[in-house]
């Protein structure tokens, strides 16, 4: 990279760092008499508001032998309350020209909603009414563990890359709930009942276990009324109390997943270590785990793009940091071989790319050009009123302060090459690490016919 092209980079990072600083909306925060957390994130560039519910419960909270039970809960969300029948939220929200959705991961479960802001309080009091007064049927449990079934058969079962994904994450982790998927085993999803919902529903789905985020046309005096009006008539659950999770023991093997699978259209190399996420980080650890991912394969100006991609050794190189979990996270490395590489050559470069900055660090203009990547991805999301809602919910369902969200930038800025090398050479361990390979099932050989016997003479 020259000097010139480094230090126009950083000098776009700073600009948009202030960009950032000027142009970021200013969120806050206040507690209902209940327990529920509320964040309003002012937008007022259009009368539209992003309105958001996070529990504090997901997969991870599965009781052993119901896995998927979390997600399972999520699509029964949509079904019937005392008021409503089976569907009619979604309908009213559609009558009303919004949109709404779901999601489940390990750590949360989230249902949002985006409509015009004199909508607002009507979609409060439909979310809170669901919050307390869910109406399950036996009907509606056994058509909808059909619909879970079918979804992991499309999403999973039908994706070898994501079967893979999948048993390797099982073996990444090899005590703490993470190893199970968030959709859960099909075995297990086939068995969910009411009972398992209506237990768990109870048990999780409370004002005192849920943060509820506005972002957009308002302000922290207009909502608050409305949601003490909607949300906090609602009880509070003392069952709820902090997340005991098993965790797992030191890494001492590493481990390896090979998939066959006739589906595979070409062989694929993934790596996946373990590593700390932003909630389970010591400080400033996983920013310089962010730095670290980008340099090694954020984009086609990175070590493993250059050094496979552009080496003509693979089509596809990068890295993914999985970093919104709640106890731990996941660096990832995918790698495509072209025709005539073998995965074992394209394994040997990878590790090779790895090892030279284990030895070696990164140097001052990867870090910037880094940085500025980091900073632009951030300034891009504030302009997004759903991904700023989705930044702030996340972090305080996790437990993290506003103030500690919104000092991210700084301390990006703050990481050294010296901390990002620490943080590789302490987490991109073998020992941390599963390798999984996909390759389709080797060609049958050809028959050929055996040559017939002289006739004697």
């Amino acid at each position: 990279m020259t000097q010139r092209l480094c230090g126009a980079l950083v000098a776009t990072g700073l600009m948009l760092a202030t960009a950032s600083a000027a142009a970021e909306p200013s969120a806050s925060t206040f507690k209902l008499g209940n327990g529920m957390d509320v964040v309003v994130i002012p937008d007022h560039r259009v009368p539209v508001v992003t309105h958001m519910v996070w529990y504090r419960v997901g997969a991870g909270e599965d009781p052993w032998g119901t896995s998927g039970i979390a997600h399972f809960l999520e699509h029964l969300m949509f079904k019937s309350t005392g008021k409503l029948k089976s569907g009619e939220f979604s309908r009213i929200i559609t009558s009303l020209g919004g949109r709404d959705n779901a999601a489940t991961t390990h750590d949360t479960t989230t249902y949002y909603q985006r409509v015009a802001k004199e909508h607002l309080r009507e979609v409060m009091e439909l979310e809170a009414d669901r919050m307390v007064n869910l109406r399950l049927l036996e009907e509606e449990v056994r058509t909808e563990r059909d619909v879970i079934l079918e979804e992991r058969r499309t999403n999973v079962d039908g994706n070898p890359l994501s079967v893979l994904s999948e048993q390797m994450a099982a073996a990444l982790f090899v005590n703490h709930p993470y190893h199970r998927p968030v959709l859960g085993w099909a075995h297990e999803m086939a068995r969910l009942s009411l009972q398992d919902a209506a237990t768990f529903y109870h048990h999780y789905y409370a004002p005192n276990d849920a943060v509820l985020v506005v972002a957009g046309d308002v302000t922290s005096d207009e909502v608050r009324p409305l949601a003490e009006a909607t949300y906090g008539r609602n009880k509070a659950n003392g069952q709820f109390g902090r997340r005991v999770r098993p965790q797992d023991p030191p890494d001492v093997a590493q481990r390896r997943v090979r998939l066959v699978d006739e589906r595979a259209g070409t062989p694929v190399l993934l790596r996946y270590y373990r590593v700390a996420s932003y909630a389970s980080a010591r400080p400033g650890e996983a920013e310089a785990l962010e730095l670290l991912a980008w340099i090694l394969g954020g984009d086609d100006t990175s070590r493993a793009y250059r050094r496979l991609v552009d080496a003509r050794l693979a089509s596809t190189a990068g890295t993914n940091y999985e970093s919104e979990g709640l106890d731990g996270g996941r660096l990832g490395f995918v790698v495509i071989p072209v025709d005539g590489v073998t995965l074992e050559r394209a394994e040997a470069a990878l590790d090779a790319t790895i090892g030279e900055v284990l030895e070696n660090g990164v140097t001052p203009a990867e870090l910037d050009r880094a940085k500025a990547a980091l900073e632009a991805q951030r300034v891009f999301e504030a302009d997004n009123q759903g991904a700023l809602a989705h930044r702030y919910g996340l972090g305080i369902a996790l437990g993290r302060t506003i103030d500690e969200i919104d000092a991210l930038p700084m301390r990006v800025r703050e990481r050294t090459r010296d901390d990002v090398k620490r943080v590789a050479g302490e987490n991109l361990k073998l020992e941390r690490s599963v390798t999984g390979t996909l390759v389709p099932p080797p060609a049958a050989p050809s028959k050929t016919a055996s040559p017939m016997p002289s006739a004697a003479k």
